[in-house]
């Protein structure tokens, strides 16, 4: 783990995340160098000066792509907004909820991420799946090389990331080069579903997760018979619960198993273990639309997969990092015990030696994220080969 501010692992955790989705390390110093004061600070004060640094560095980057586009130097262009896109959403990212100017944040970010991706000719569709009264908003990539219906792999947050930090760290990218399409979404709980539309966390995630796959059904671009989902982080816990209750995913894999989120929760407030954001508990309970503590622990309560996973008939991969500060190892250990029904159970705990012992391989996706691809191919009767 690249640790950048000594005494603040969610910094260093957004710092890390960053360098994941593609921040350069020059742009990172330049944006770090002022804040190691600010980082000891309380979390009030201390995001606000995290957040002009980090803003500065993007709408510097825009200025720039701008004066690409104007000489019609499109794809650099694009390749600077999707990277100020980045540096928006780690600032944002970071502020509590309600925050003065945090969903206009948000809204330039999305702006500024859904251009860059346009300029540079990325394979990426913004797609929209009807969901109650609102949408479920995704990103769509397709398979390479895939002739006719592809093999899919539905891909959901965890407790505070977006469907573009999920993008821009690899993994469709990677699958898409093995001839798996990808469909990365903010679920209720997360990203545009939260921020702008209000839909609040489940704990039984196949309500949303069957509406995907009803959508995914309608596509004459993906076969029906091979989707499976895939989640990071809390999505360690929401897609085991999806695939165990929604019996047409084909196969399933957590990067960073969370099988008991409501003992993780009852530890935080004892002072064990880190917190993934500042302003931790009133993130929470603005994710899962508790108004007060005791609501917010009576809803942790059913966030939990014992006598869950038992449920699962399908291949199922559980990964997890050996160094986890967040989620023990011994959570991962527990969902591949109980994973008794599964035909092709696997558990892959990510050490030193290939990288990826933080939590969901924050602190180097690459690795953990080819081993992904590689199952899931597999799995799914793509390819892992040119």
């Amino acid at each position: 783990m690249f640790r950048y501010f000594p005494t603040n692992y969610v910094w260093n955790l957004s710092v890390n995340l960053a360098i994941e989705m593609g921040a350069k390390i020059g742009e990172i110093e330049e944006m770090c160098a002022p804040l190691q004061e600010a980082a000891k600070q309380p979390d009030a004060a201390g995001t606000q000066a995290f957040r002009a640094t980090w803003v500065r560095m993007a709408d510097k980057l825009c200025e720039l792509a701008a004066e690409d586009e104007q000489r019609g130097r499109l794809i650099s262009a694009g390749d600077k907004y999707v990277r100020a896109a980045t540096y928006y959403l780690t600032a944002e990212r970071l502020q509590a909820h309600g925050a003065e100017g945090r969903l206009a944040l948000y809204q330039r970010f999305l702006e500024v991420f859904n251009r860059g991706v346009r300029l540079a000719g990325d394979n990426c569709e913004r797609v929209e799946i009807p969901y109650g009264d609102a949408h479920i908003s995704g990103l769509l990539v397709r398979a390479e090389g895939v002739a006719g219906r592809a093999p899919m792999l539905v891909q959901v947050n965890g407790l505070d990331s977006t469907k573009e930090m999920k993008y821009a760290v690899g993994l469709p990218r990677w699958l898409a080069k093995r001839g798996v399409a990808s469909l990365i979404i903010d679920q209720p709980g997360t990203g545009e579903a939260l921020r702008l539309h209000g839909l609040t966390a489940v704990y039984d995630s196949e309500r949303w997760a069957s509406k995907v796959v009803d959508w995914l059904e309608t596509r004459d671009d993906v076969d029906p018979q091979r989707i499976g989902l895939e989640g990071v982080s809390l999505g360690g816990y929401y897609c085991p619960r999806a695939v165990a209750f929604e019996p047409r995913f084909a196969c399933g894999v957590a990067w960073g198993a969370n099988h008991d989120w409501r003992d993780v929760q009852k530890k935080r407030l004892q002072k064990e273990g880190s917190f993934p954001v500042p302003h931790y508990w009133e993130h929470v309970r603005w994710v899962w639309g508790a108004k007060d503590m005791d609501a917010f622990m009576a809803i942790a309560e059913q966030v939990h997969l014992d006598g869950v996973v038992e449920r699962i008939k399908v291949p199922f991969l559980v990964t997890h990092g050996a160094k986890d500060s967040q989620i023990p190892l011994h959570w991962a250990q527990r969902t591949y015990e109980q994973l008794v029904n599964s035909p092709k159970r696997e558990l892959k705990i990510f050490t030193e030696r290939e990288g990826g012992v933080q939590h969901a391989s924050f602190d180097n996706s690459a690795n953990a994220g080819a081993y992904i691809a590689d199952w899931v191919a597999e799995t799914l009767g793509a390819r892992t080969a040119v």
